[in-house]
């Protein structure tokens, strides 16, 4: 880089609303920016340091909360890409700086000098007339210390530093592995009778990837857009057989993307930090500070939703077969004992049912779900509970050309903050859906609140020729999820960024997400934004009232698998030694012992559980089921009141969107609920209990 040229991560963008300018960024600037940041970051520390003042919360906790600014933007921009739109040299770069970041964390968070001032405070804070969110932060900071291993000696802590850049590695490459696995695998299909069943979007869709790969014919990967409507449509039990074994064998292909041992490596490691600080396992160290605190109140927890989950699913089990059994009668599959219900056959057999028993069939339903009018009906939705209001940016920098953004507004104009939307699948995109922080909302210095900058990524079903995005259920669904997750970080009213937005426990962040999802198919919802997108036909009641009573269709499956995964998770972070120890028979061992059956399997195998081994999840996936008991609960007072009371509406923003984690989170839903939450609440959403 030249010397004359300015690094665009090192001062504020010029750019409408602080958009990262992403025009002018380039690869070169990565490294550079975070080396800057980091010797910024550490210049500020040694001033809190420095400072003869005795320690109070604003010269320490709170100067250190907004020290690095430059490190703040450039890992902002860095850390989304590296998702969403990860190109080769982009992953080395991550690959060189997640070590610089980590010996940086470490050398905060080791720092005695820095503790000693931070320690002070805490060991003095009920004298110190602090607020609940300065309490939380105080007590958030001096944790970090703790579970960064400052209680330890010398010796102690140099092996703690190997432990964390070590991990940082190791997610990083677990990632990396699947993106390339999944990435890997094309079913290429050339002949008329190897698409049977398949719809005509769907086909649409494949021709139009193959033609991009080069090739003739239809095309389908492991991207989810492609997977689902494969395994859900296609009659050739044989091909589907063949994109199920890839799709559950990702990382568990002994080869360069295998991730086996690299599982065996992280939880090692995971073992010992945990022992080193005290505790028996990794998932009572990481559940320390969660609201489900160990691991014996997570177990109970999953094992009160498998038993009637499973259930429920052998229920379907045998329906399944039944419709299977037709097909045998037809000549459609050999009258043998190969003609069962195994794992590939689920989703195809289900969608029979779902069409034969509730007439409802998915490709009937789509036309009505244009990605853009879902969009909208949820912009619409969250206008009509919170007041926004949304404004298309047509003229901003994007990082790739599938992102939209969008200013949102209060209903007294005030600014709340930028929504990026990034919604098609790539090769450069990592599988799933999720929110992200480029920018987080805080107080600056000067008394300033800055808004923040909120991206949704997802990897929905893509235009092709002349048919626009249409979703299905499954996706409007996850778009109102992910717009939750959004409106945690837009409606922020925090001081401090340690605590902003969805700065909070793990086990708590899913309720404004999970909520959200509840409004999706309410039927004066649907009347709002279900268009067909050819005659602009608003959705008939008849499809309205068909989709509410499928809600609860094929829950027991649903519920398994989650559940299965949740516990395979709890089951890997309650060890304490993996000698000796082959993941894919641990995995099975687990699944056994649970009572899974055998047509199911976990949501996420072991090799390609991203979430826990590279996602922040670990001994953590069971809080989408956690928060959905708060969800749920709360869901049943806007019933009550109405799902679009004001009153009820404007309590859940005040108390829970707006708090992020200033306040421990039973307080702040006690104070929205007004009681504790009812555990059976899911269980009636979910259909597994009478009501």
């Amino acid at each position: 880089m030249s010397c004359k040229e300015i690094n665009p991560f090192l001062a504020e963008w010029d750019t409408p609303y602080g958009i990262p300018d992403f025009g002018i960024i380039k690869e070169k600037h990565y490294i550079p920016a975070v080396k800057i940041g980091i010797r910024q970051q550490q210049s500020e520390i040694d001033a809190i340091i420095a400072d003869s003042e005795k320690p109070t919360f604003e010269n320490t906790v709170a100067a250190f909360d907004r020290s690095g600014e430059i490190l703040d933007r450039v890992t902002g921009v860095l850390f989304n890409l590296s998702e969403s739109d990860a190109t080769p040299s982009l992953q080395k770069i991550v690959a060189k700086v997640i070590p610089m970041l980590s010996e940086h964390n470490d050398n905060i968070f080791m720092n005695p000098y820095l503790f000693e001032r931070v320690e002070e405070l805490y060991e003095n804070r009920k004298d110190l007339k602090l607020t609940s969110e300065q309490m939380m932060a105080l007590e958030k900071m001096y944790r970090n210390f703790v579970n960064n291993g400052i209680s330890l000696d010398d010796a102690a802590q140099a092996r703690m530093r190997e432990i964390n850049a070590s991990l940082s590695s190791l997610e990083l490459k677990f990632g990396n592995n699947l993106l390339a696995e999944t990435n890997a695998f094309r079913l290429l299909l050339t002949d008329s009778s190897e698409i049977a069943g398949l719809p005509e979007p769907v086909l649409a869709s494949a021709a139009s990837d193959a033609e991009a790969a080069g090739e003739k014919g239809w095309m389908f990967t492991l991207h989810n857009p492609s997977y689902v409507p494969f395994m859900t449509y296609s009659s050739r039990r044989d091909l589907r057989e063949k994109m199920f074994r890839a799709y559950s064998s990702r990382g568990n292909n002994d080869d360069r993307n295998d991730n086996k041992q690299i599982v065996l490596d992280i939880m090692k490691l995971r073992i010992e930090k945990a022992s080193m600080l005290g505790y028996d396992n990794p998932a009572d160290f990481i559940l320390s500070d969660k609201m489900a605190h160990d691991h014996e109140t997570v177990d109970r927890f999953l094992e009160e939703l498998f038993v009637p989950a499973v259930a429920r699913a052998k229920e379907e089990l045998a329906r399944l077969q039944e419709k299977m059994n037709e097909d045998v009668a037809a000549g459609l599959l050999p009258d043998d004992s190969t003609s069962v219900i195994r794992p590939w056959d689920w989703a195809y057999y289900t969608e029979k049912v779902r069409k034969a028993e509730y007439d409802l069939d998915e490709a009937e339903i789509k036309p009505y779900f244009k990605m853009e009018n879902v969009r909208a009906g949820v912009f619409a939705t969250a206008g009509r509970l919170y007041g926004l209001k949304f404004e298309k940016l047509d003229s901003i920098p994007v990082y790739h050309p599938d992102v939209e953004g969008f200013k949102i507004t209060d209903s007294d104009g005030s600014l709340v903050g930028i929504l990026l939307t990034d919604y098609y699948p790539r090769s450069s995109k990592r599988g799933g859906a999720w929110m992200n922080n480029i920018r987080n909302q805080y107080v600056n210095s000067k008394g300033e609140d800055i808004r923040p900058v909120i991206v949704n990524v997802g990897n929905f079903t893509k235009p092709s020729g002349s048919s626009p995005s249409l979703l299905t259920l499954d996706e409007v669904a996850t778009m109102f999820h992910e717009f939750g997750h959004a409106l945690h970080g837009l409606l922020s009213e925090c001081t401090y960024k340690s605590v902003s937005g969805t700065s909070v426990a793990r086990d708590f962040v899913e309720l404004p997400s999970q909520i959200n999802e509840n409004w999706a198919f309410q039927p004066e919802v649907l009347a709002t934004y279900a268009r067909h997108y050819e005659t602009g036909e608003v959705i008939p009641d008849g499809l309205i009232e068909k989709i509410g009573k499928v809600s609860k269709f094929n829950q027991g499956f649903m519920t398994t698998e989650l559940v299965a995964a949740s516990i395979l998770d709890m089951k890997w972070h309650e060890l304490q030694s993996v000698d000796g120890i082959d993941p894919v028979a641990f995995e099975k061992k687990v699944c056994e012992e649970m009572g899974l059956i055998d047509e199911i399997i976990p949501r996420y195998r072991t090799t390609y559980f991203n979430h826990i081994f590279n996602s922040g999840y670990s001994a953590g996936y069971y809080s989408y089921l956690w928060a959905e008991v708060l969800d749920k609960d709360a869901f049943e007072l806007f019933r009550k009141k109405g799902i679009f009371d004001k009153v009820v509406s404007y309590s859940f923003r005040k108390n829970i969107l707006e708090k992020g984690g200033s306040e421990e989170p039973m307080v702040l839903y006690r104070r929205f609920r007004g009681a504790d939450p009812d555990p059976s609440a899911l269980l009636r959403a979910r259909g597994l209990v009478n009501e």
